[in-house]
């Protein structure tokens, strides 16, 4: 069949084709009538020469091949077919991305943190005079609060703007016999300025105090934007640019705003203990309660606080590596902040993390001693560890190694006679020869502990306290994770609980 006289030339095209007469008209509609002849012609078509014929005879070509018609029809529908099966095989396919991506340690929200969220905030805090260029001269340093491994913690003032002390205490040391009186001087601050901070001064020439400082500014700025609520307010570093009786020139210096400076271990090293917490914790003295379900519900809060700020960093994929009292600061609203991460490791990227490398207190550490077995490799680059991460902490579990830390915590609050170091180092060395079994160390122990306030409500603090200090078992459980925990029955259960609950939140809330 040729095509080409019926573009070049309708009307010969109409000659040569009689059977059938399509004619198309933008005026009227086209009906179709029969001649003589039983051919079919449309009327409507004011010239029917100009009426496009070839199109019939394409139409009928392939009408009439009903071979064509039903390979085309089979293609049709296996094509259906295997769009249904790709839309299936993609939604199955995203949805075990999504899972996978959002578990645990958030491999998208990491991402979305280090390369979104990490530059917005420095950019937003460069505006908002936030993330300030701190130097020595800013602060008044003042009492020593306590030291540790790599670093020392003062109490201190950020001085206000065009407000210059150094000048005169460097005249009232010269005058004193170079005896400093600065805390003197913030004690006069104190009562103009409300720009209290937290001063930690990294050690000099300690080996790897340096390096432990640098880590620790990471994690706090992570977790500023993954947990603020876990850690103290975190205002940044500067690095001292000379040397006096409290500054080494090249020394650097970590910064959080004053919310307490009162430990969790200052508290517990009182007689008084937990009672003297309780106006702090619950903003008034519990009514109708008796002294010994009074302490019960403060250890219970207390503990409450502790676990749910674990399990958000956890989240987060860091493991803190060195839970204990005198890293728990109790804010002057009565909130347990996690403070010291020199020692974390953000197993999502391998941030601070070296096999075989035990960072611990001995008091607190669980029987594995390391945040992942030893025969785990070194951690790849940050991308590769970043999607890798889900999949190691289903296999190992890191964030068990803190719980078993805050079981510890647990049982001193619970037990006055553990609160002593040397009574903690005869527990752990009882608890280990009964293969970290807290029933047998029951009836095992020497130390005859006062158990009441676990024993009470059942004794579900007891239960509890023997689902965290505990071996792993297979597949490294067997230790209650900072999610289960929270669901045991010792924080769900008993009487008066949610109501003080209620009163400790809406304490903070008033504060």
């Amino acid at each position: 069949m040729n095509i080409m006289p019926s573009l070049l030339s309708p009307t010969t095209a109409l000659k040569q084709h009689n059977h059938i007469t399509i004619c198309f008209s933008p005026f009227k509609p086209t009906t179709p009538t029969y001649n003589n002849n039983n051919n079919v012609s449309f009327k409507g078509c004011s010239n029917s020469s100009k009426c496009h014929a070839f199109f019939d005879d394409i139409s009928n070509g392939l009408l009439e091949n009903s071979v064509i018609q039903s390979g085309i029809m089979q293609v049709e529908r296996v094509s259906e077919d295997l769009s249904d099966m790709q839309r299936w095989s993609f939604l199955i396919f995203g949805g075990l991305t999504w899972i996978y991506l959002t578990a645990r340690p958030g491999v998208l929200v990491g991402a979305i943190d280090a390369y979104l969220l990490a530059p917005l905030q420095l950019a937003l805090d460069n505006l908002s005079g936030r993330r300030k260029n701190l130097k020595s001269s800013d602060f008044v340093v003042g009492d020593k609060l306590g030291e540790g491994s790599f670093g020392v913690v003062y109490s201190g003032v950020l001085l206000p703007k065009n407000v210059n002390v150094g000048v005169e205490e460097e005249r009232v040391q010269k005058k004193r016999g170079g005896r400093s009186k600065t805390a003197t001087t913030t004690t006069k601050l104190d009562v103009k300025s409300k720009d209290k901070v937290i001063l930690k001064k990294v050690k000099v020439g300690i080996r790897g105090a340096e390096e432990f400082g640098d880590f620790e500014e990471w994690f706090n700025y992570r977790l500023s934007r993954a947990a603020p609520e876990t850690c103290a307010d975190f205002l940044g570093s500067f690095v001292a640019d000379k040397t006096n009786s409290r500054f080494t020139k090249g020394g650097k210096w970590l910064v959080w705003k004053f919310e307490g400076d009162r430990t969790l271990g200052d508290y517990m090293k009182d007689r008084n203990f937990p009672s003297n917490l309780e106006s702090v914790m619950f903003g008034r003295v519990l009514q109708g309660v008796d002294s010994s379900k009074r302490n019960a519900l403060i250890i219970k809060q207390i503990m409450r606080q502790i676990i749910t700020s674990l399990k958000k960093i956890h989240n987060t994929g860091i493991v803190h590596r060195d839970v204990k009292p005198a890293n728990l600061v109790v804010t002057r609203r009565g909130q347990i902040k996690i403070i010291d991460f020199g020692a974390a490791t953000d197993l999502r990227i391998g941030k601070n993390y070296v096999p075989n490398l035990a960072l611990l207190d001995p008091d607190y550490c669980p029987p594995e001693l390391y945040v992942l077995p030893e025969e785990t490799p070194s951690p790849p680059p940050a991308p590769i560890a970043a999607l890798l991460s889900p999949i190691l902490w289903q296999l190992n579990s890191p964030d068990l190694f803190d719980m078993y830390s805050a079981g510890i915590v647990l049982l001193q609050m619970a037990i006055p006679t553990l609160r002593s170091s040397s009574a903690l180092k005869s527990f752990n060395s009882e608890i280990k020869t009964c293969g970290y079994d807290m029933r047998k160390w029951r009836d095992y122990t020497r130390l005859r502990p006062d158990l009441q306030v676990l024993d009470s409500e059942s004794g579900r603090g007891w239960d509890l306290a023997t689902k965290l200090i505990s071996e792993r078992g297979s597949l490294r459980r067997g230790r209650l994770s900072a999610a289960a925990a929270l669901r045991h029955p010792y924080f769900l259960l008993g009487q008066g609980d949610q109501a003080a609950a209620v009163i400790s939140k809406l304490s903070l809330t008033r504060k």
